[in-house]
């Protein structure tokens, strides 16, 4: 009788999640507003960039999950591990000033959805992605991580559809599309924005979080066909969440391009939905909206969930998730209250995260190709080759950013 190869399948297909709820980190408020500012600013001519970003991202979150299945720990607390308690401290306050940073445009991003679709201020519209992000997390602790993957995976479908749906109307020319490929720059702020899109793509703690949800999720198998099961199934999870966070934010830089390149005026989130309400069609002016909206409600609870996870894997300390959530809630509300341009300040803060993410990034590709510590699992040398060009790469982009950003 022939075997039935369709439990494996299944097998395989239950294995799946952590990777779609750190991929949430690359569909935030802030890829929208980098992503949008490219497209609006430079039309196609920065698409190489997301592309690039999102294959280095699938490398560095497949490693990162790879850490946890095999040693057991999260990236924090493998790293905190083999630090001294200054050391250790110091590392924690750079990433806490990260998780800062991200909980800003995720919680800007929110706000600005609902002001679009409910004329919400502001402010109001900030404490309540709090508030949402925090019940999203309680369903974490209170029901376990699968339904909360299943949550977040709903909700990464959603920003899908609200940032794809334009292209039912207008698609994009396939010339410009192929030439936007091609890596060029246009002056100092396609490099900035380029960074941004780096930023806001190669995150900082959906690094971190990916290692404690592969292990979280899968436990740490010892050696053997189990544990390259797993990592098999791992790799299909990142390629697959990785895949669609890609596409969504090559349609964010599309629509941009096709629908606001040369409008004057096109300078925040809020005027990209003008745009589109007015050239494109107001039912997808709302789908836009709403694709905001889930994605500001869905980061927000990832990058506190992330922010935990740091904060217990370097101070060996767990703070409660309330306490959590208001520690990394109160700058971006600050903001919100003070009134500084929201778009722009979304922009900054990934040029921020770009600045965190060798702290993250460097020590992953160390750690994952320790032989010591992986056994026989640790990287392969071409792996740990390109991990240590990607480091590198992104670190002279951050100098480069710091000049540029001094000079002006």
């Amino acid at each position: 009788m022939p075997q039935d190869t369709s439990a494996p399948v299944k097998a395989a297909w239950y294995l799946l999640g952590p990777a779609f709820v750190a991929a949430i980190a690359y569909v935030d408020p802030g890829n929208v507003a980098a992503n949008i500012s490219a497209g609006a600013h430079f039309g196609f001519s920065l698409l190489w960039v997301i592309v690039i970003a999102n294959v280095m991202a699938g490398l560095v979150q497949y490693l990162s999950a790879k850490l946890g299945l095999v040693t057991g720990r999260s990236l924090p607390e493998a790293i905190g591990a083999q630090l001294s308690r200054p050391a250790r401290l110091a590392f924690w306050a750079q990433a806490e000033i990260v998780a800062m940073a991200t909980d800003v445009a995720e919680v800007i991003g929110g706000a600005i959805a609902l002001r679009i679709l409910f004329r919400l201020p502001l402010l109001l519209g900030g404490v309540i992605t709090g508030i949402v992000s925090l019940l999203l997390l309680l369903i974490q602790d209170q029901r376990g991580q699968q339904l909360f993957e299943r949550v977040i995976t709903g909700l990464l479908l959603l920003i899908a559809i609200g940032f794809t749906a334009s292209f039912f109307v207008a698609t994009p020319p396939p010339g410009d599309v192929v030439g936007g490929l091609v890596p060029q720059f246009h002056g100092k702020e396609s490099v900035l924005l380029a960074a941004a899109i780096l930023g806001a793509t190669v995150m900082p703690h959906a690094v971190y979080l990916h290692s404690g949800l592969a292990r979280d999720r899968h436990g740490h198998p010892d050696p053997g066909p189990h544990r390259r099961r797993l990592l098999r199934a791992t790799r299909l999870d990142v390629g697959l969440a990785m895949v669609v966070a890609g596409g969504v934010n090559v349609a964010m830089l599309l629509v941009a391009a096709l629908n606001m390149q040369g409008r004057g005026g096109v300078s925040s989130i809020e005027a990209a939905y003008s745009v589109v309400h007015d050239t494109v069609s107001p039912l997808i002016a709302v789908f836009f909206a709403i694709g905001l909206l889930a994605s500001g409600l869905a980061s927000a609870s990832v990058g506190a969930y992330a922010g935990a996870m740091i904060m217990q894997g370097l101070l060996y300390r767990s703070i409660p998730m309330v306490v959590r959530r208001l520690v990394t809630l109160a700058p971006a509300l600050l903001i919100l209250a003070v009134g500084l341009n929201p778009t722009r300040t979304l922009v900054l803060s990934q040029v921020v995260l770009s600045f965190g993410i060798p702290f993250a990034l460097l020590p992953l590709v160390r750690l994952t190709s320790n032989r010591a510590l992986m056994g026989i699992d640790a990287n392969h040398r071409i792996t740990t080759a390109v991990g240590w060009v990607i480091g590198v790469m992104i670190s002279l982009l951050n100098v480069v950013l710091i000049c540029l950003t001094l000079a002006g």
